[in-house]
């Protein structure tokens, strides 16, 4: 990658982040000392479970539809988190709390099937209880990646079948989108494109994809990628507010022939593409007046949300 490059999830610096505390299993560590064991389920297998959250004005965005994801995905591999609902947002509040965070804020909330009695598979090695991480920092996208934009290239590497390994889920097993962005970054793009195993435009490394066509919103049907919170509410917000929105199979070809196309998740909200397979999107950088009514409408949901 060369050294301009920039991701979805580029951050600007803050050096509050250098002393930050980490919950670990209920304690707050300092980061120099926040420690899983090299046994923990996680770390030997990416046998776990994670979710990205934003803090805003106190609160945090979306919760509720981050927590429906999370004990889905938890529930559907028998992982028990050890907590409900209620012991989350307490031990988010209590890190927040001790950092003295309020705004501005991104928030890695990682579960893993714990320590294992010996570094093999089988989950009933993991007989201790899972292993809880949360580490919160001061995050601001970087600003210049909305004139910009991203540079994306199309890769070898697929969103796989549900039965293979359910793209749905927000595991720690992410070797599959780590090749693909290798793949991306030796063909000297920002992030990769990936596509379904039946060959139509599916999503990124990182986040889920939209084109805009002659005033139409596509995204891919959503068998293939990440149940991503922010694409269901720029789905939704489409719907509500007159904005044409298709869950569709669809081409390069078409893509290629995008007006506008961006990225959305939660810690970029919406990030426009700038190129695809070194074709320019559009005349604006991917940018243009349905990217920008939808960021708008988006960032009032997130201010009533959070209000």
């Amino acid at each position: 990658m060369t050294d301009h490059a920039e991701t979805t999830h580029s951050a600007e610096d803050d050096p509050r982040n250098r002393d930050i505390l980490i919950y670990v299993n209920g304690e707050l560590v300092p980061r120099d000392e926040a420690k899983v064991s090299v046994y923990d389920s996680g770390f030997l297998l990416g046998d776990g479970m994670w979710e990205g959250m934003r803090l805003y004005n106190g609160k945090w965005a979306f919760f509720e539809d981050h927590m429906n994801r999370l004990f889905d995905s938890c529930k559907a591999v028998n992982l028990d988190i050890g907590m409900d609902r209620a012991g989350v947002a307490e031990a988010l509040r209590r890190t927040a709390e001790a950092n003295g965070m309020t705004h501005d804020v991104h928030c890695r909330l990682m579960v893993t099937r714990g320590p294992k009695s010996r570094p093999f598979q089988h989950p009933k090695l993991s007989q201790s209880g899972p292993t809880v991480v949360i580490i919160m920092e001061h995050s601001k996208p970087v600003e210049a990646l909305q004139a910009k934009g991203i540079r994306l290239a199309t890769v070898p590497q697929v969103r796989g079948l549900p039965n293979s390994q359910d793209p749905k889920f927000n595991s720690h097993s992410k070797l599959n989108c780590v090749i693909a962005c290798l793949q991306a970054e030796q063909a000297g793009a920002d992030e990769a494109l990936m596509l379904d195993p039946h060959g139509f435009v599916n999503t990124t490394n990182a986040c889920n994809f939209f084109i805009v066509r002659r005033g139409e919103v596509w995204t891919s049907t959503g068998d293939y990628c990440m149940n991503g919170v922010t694409r269901a509410k720029v789905i939704q917000l489409c719907q509500a507010n007159g904005i044409p929105v298709f869950q569709k199979n669809f081409s390069l070809y078409e893509a290629y022939g995008a007006d506008e196309a961006f990225l959305t998740g939660s810690f970029g909200a919406q990030t426009p593409v700038a190129e695809i397979d070194g074709k320019p999107v559009g005349t604006q950088g991917g940018r243009g007046p349905v990217f920008d009514r939808i960021r708008c409408l988006y960032k009032a949901l997130v201010e009533a949300d959070t209000k």
